[in-house]
This record gives C-alpha cells, sequence and structure tokens, in this order.
C-alpha cells in the first residue's frame, strides 16, 4: 500500500476549464444580441415637412424628450417612468447659470395629441422655457429657407 510517485493514472490536479468556457460563451452571445437593443433609444416616426432645419440628432448639449407610439416615455433615448420626467427637468432646466432652456420633444406622429401637450405643459411648469418640436423632411424634397440646410438653395446675394 504505497504511494506511487509516478506521473501513471492518478488523480490529477488541474482544473476542468471547459464547462465554465461554454458558460461564458453563452453569455458573450446572449449580451452580443441584447446590447444593441439596449442602445437603440426609442422609436418614433417623427411628422414630416417641407422646410426643417437642420438639427443634429446626438449632440451632446440638448435635452431631447421622446415618446413613441405606445406612449413610452424617453429622456435622451433612455427609458423613463412618467413620474420621474418632472424631477428630471427641473434639476436640469432650474439651474440658475443655465443659458440654453431648449427642450426637443420628439413624438410619434401617430400619437394622441394630448400626449404631446401633456409633455409639453409638464415642461413648461419645470423650468422649460422653450420647446422644439423634433419632424423629419418630406421625402424627396429638401427645405427652401436659406440656410436651414445644406441641401438648401444658397441665400440671394451670396456670402463672402
Amino acid at each position: 500500500m504505497a504511494i506511487s510517485a509516478s506521473s501513471g493514472g492518478g488523480v490529477q490536479s488541474s482544473p476542468n476549464v471547459t464547462p465554465m468556457i461554454d458558460v461564458m460563451l453563452v453569455l458573450l452571445i446572449i449580451f452580443m444580441v441584447v446590447t444593441p437593443a439596449l442602445l437603440a433609444g426609442f422609436n418614433a416616426t417623427p411628422p414630416e415637412a417641407q422646410n426643417i432645419k437642420d438639427h443634429p440628432e446626438d449632440s451632446n448639449t440638448d435635452q431631447v424628450l421622446g415618446i413613441d407610439v405606445d406612449g413610452n416615455y424617453y429622456f435622451n433615448k433612455r427609458p423613463i417612468p412618467y413620474d420621474q420626467i418632472a424631477p428630471t427637468l427641473k434639476a436640469i432646466y432650474s439651474q440658475p447659470d443655465r443659458d440654453d432652456y431648449i427642450l426637443y420633444l420628439k413624438a410619434d406622429k401617430n400619437l394622441p395629441y394630448e400626449k404631446v401637450l401633456d409633455a409639453m405643459d409638464l415642461a413648461a411648469k419645470n423650468g422649460v422655457r422653450v420647446v422644439a418640436m423634433i419632424g423629419d423632411q418630406k421625402p424627396n424634397t429638401v427645405s427652401t429657407v436659406p440656410g436651414d440646410s445644406k441641401d438648401a438653395p444658397p441665400a440671394p446675394g451670396g456670402s463672402n
């Protein structure tokens, strides 16, 4: 009954990492599928108009309140409960040194208009001075107002 010191078929102390690798691969696949949906924000089809001024959608300084077709609210592309909108707006827009008091509102064109009015009223009561609506340019058209967009006709008289 002696213990053998040879490297024969005895007990090995190396860990079996195969199950851990399998679990990590499954988690990686799950996160690869779920992450784009989380970062997408919300989907709303805004109303279309003829003369719309270009505005960068992903500006870091602008605050955007969105309402999708189901009436769900989003603040800067993140879901927000209705009861949290007022405190959030008040915290941002009640700062005395804030110069820009514009809130951009992006609502789905099929949303009942009272939802849009309710959001504008809520914004006005919490320090927002100007609410600007976000819309889309009608397909196959450009703004006819000089200077509104890069595709608009040049202003009369040109510029130096």
